[in-house]
């Protein structure tokens, strides 16, 4: 989801005013808030990454496409090493331009959470089959 936010900030960004307004139009979103969106590049909120964090890996990824942090549950508790986990994640995050740090810290922390192969969900309970 973060690639498909930025994409659309970089759709924004590149509207000229005429284009901003029947944009807004069309989002129902305020003008305002677009012209922000292109002013400064970003969502001028907070962006949290959430869901499908279960690795440091994963937690850096996020950081470099943009996020402004991760929150992280099952990804932590469901782990072999919770604790482990955990401190690595937010070594992670803290640190997810230090390739080589970010290789260390990812040794030896067991097993991660399990995830769910996609052809094993029915499709009502596949995300890209939700919404509009």
């Amino acid at each position: 989801h973060m690639r498909k936010v930025n994409a659309q900030v970089r759709r924004v960004v590149a509207m000229n005013e005429d284009e901003l307004m029947t944009e807004a139009k069309l989002l129902g979103a305020p003008y305002e808030i677009l012209l922000q969106i292109k002013k400064n590049g970003r969502l001028p909120v907070v962006n949290f990454a959430a869901g499908g964090v279960a690795t440091p890996a994963d937690a850096a990824l996020m950081m470099e496409l943009g996020a402004d942090g991760v929150f992280v549950g099952s990804g932590i508790f469901k782990s072999e090493n919770p604790a482990a986990f955990a401190k690595a994640i937010v070594e992670a995050t803290t640190n997810y331009k230090d390739y080589k740090l970010l290789a260390e810290i990812s040794k030896g922390l067991g097993a991660p959470m399990a995830g769910l192969e996609i052809s094993s969900l029915a499709a009502a309970d596949r995300m890209q089959d939700r919404g509009w």
